[in-house]
């Protein structure tokens, strides 16, 4: 499937809003993958499919995952939105014929990261926060950020520390998979 095949097919099965979101973090990502020396194409198509699985509700989401054979772990079942990423990858496969690996697990990681995480999974992850759409406070320090430094595993960092700071403001649960990816970087002194 071509990447506008793929724009048709998730333009059909999204809402307009997460369509022009996932629209912008393909060119989002596209611009970091040229900053950072990525293979651009899987940048556009991991950013392009990132939230394929949105089309799902999240009352949806547990029973869908279960019929995919995916591992549902306590946080899962207490905030199932984390499930889009995980299903996004199977997704990208079953119905956009990705069979790329590493674009693959760009779409598994982007929401809650990983220990040991790629160029293209930093990536995906991080133009999906600062893509032209969004609006929090903080983007534009984010933004700022991945303008002015030639240090992925920098601005990755800054990333994963607001985020864990978001989500533990709101008392939520912060998914391990994100402390992992950050004392990664620690630990590898990445950072």
């Amino acid at each position: 499937m071509t990447v506008e095949e793929m724009k048709t097919e998730l333009q059909r099965r999204l809402k307009s809003s997460r369509f022009n979101h996932s629209i912008g973090v393909a060119k989002t990502a596209v611009k970091l993958a040229k900053k950072f020396s990525v293979d651009t194409y899987k940048a556009e198509v991991a950013g392009l499919l990132h939230d394929c699985a949105r089309q799902f509700e999240n009352a949806e989401l547990i029973s869908v995952a279960e019929k995919y054979k995916i591992k549902i772990g306590e946080i899962e079942k207490v905030q199932p939105l984390l499930l889009h990423a995980y299903l996004g990858a199977k997704l990208a496969q079953e119905i956009y014929q990705v069979e790329d690996t590493e674009i693959l697990q760009a779409i598994h990681r982007h929401t809650v990261g990983a220990k040991n995480m790629s160029a293209l999974d930093k990536i995906v992850y991080f133009a999906d926060m600062i893509e032209p759409n969004r609006n929090y406070p903080g983007v534009d320090k984010l933004r700022s950020l991945a303008k002015n430094s030639n240090n992925l595993d920098e601005i990755i960092f800054t990333a994963l520390n607001e985020s864990i700071i978001f989500v533990a403001q709101k008392k939520s649960l912060i998914h391990p998979d994100t402390i992992a990816a950050r004392n990664f970087l620690l630990l590898n002194k990445e950072v």
